[in-house]
């Protein structure tokens, strides 16, 4: 079952002030955007509006959590997501702004869907690395069976590559010919 969560603001006839607003974000709302990363996400923002005569200023806080693959046991991994934002909004004809935050609406608009923009601050936070925590020992929690494949894997420290050895060699050359 789809749940649609409402995620539209509407602005017109509100008095200025502040106003507050909670969503809760799970899978069914990231389901349209099919961004891999965000299948298996949920996300709970707290949205404060200041509402000016020209102006609004949405705050946007969020904490969540994604499950994810770890990029280096490929076991899953939940992943903690949390952030704050804020979005501009302004009355009137569009006008060139290099500032993203910064939305400019029609003077006859009455309302403004927020969804756009939650998924894009949800998205920017999702680290670019994502592996299980080191324990206290500072020793990786990841599956220890493919830890092990990994370690077989590498080569080791003691066995320095040939080629890295020549180039070692040409540059302290290179620097003994500098000095002379």
């Amino acid at each position: 079952m789809r749940i649609k969560v409402d995620t539209s603001v509407q602005f017109s006839g509100l008095k200025t002030g502040v106003y507050e607003y909670d969503y809760h974000l799970g899978e069914s709302f990231f389901e349209p955007y099919e961004n891999e990363e965000l299948k298996e996400c949920e996300a709970d923002f707290h949205v404060k509006l200041e509402k000016k005569e020209r102006l609004m200023v949405f705050s946007f806080s969020f904490k969540g959590q994604t499950r994810l693959e770890c990029d280096r046991c490929l076991e899953k991994i939940i992943v903690p997501l949390c952030g704050e934002q804020t979005l501009y909004v302004k009355f009137g004809e569009q006008q060139a702004s290099d500032d993203e935050n910064v939305v400019f609406l029609a003077e006859d608009e009455s309302k403004i869907d927020l969804a756009q923009w939650m998924y894009e601050f949800v998205a920017v936070a999702v680290p670019m690395v994502h592996v299980h925590p080191d324990d206290e020992n500072g020793k990786p929690t990841c599956n220890p069976e493919m830890l092990k494949y990994i370690n077989d894997a590498t080569p080791s420290e003691q066995e320095p590559d040939p080629r890295w050895a020549a180039l070692t060699k040409l540059k302290d050359e290179n620097k003994q010919n500098k000095n002379k």
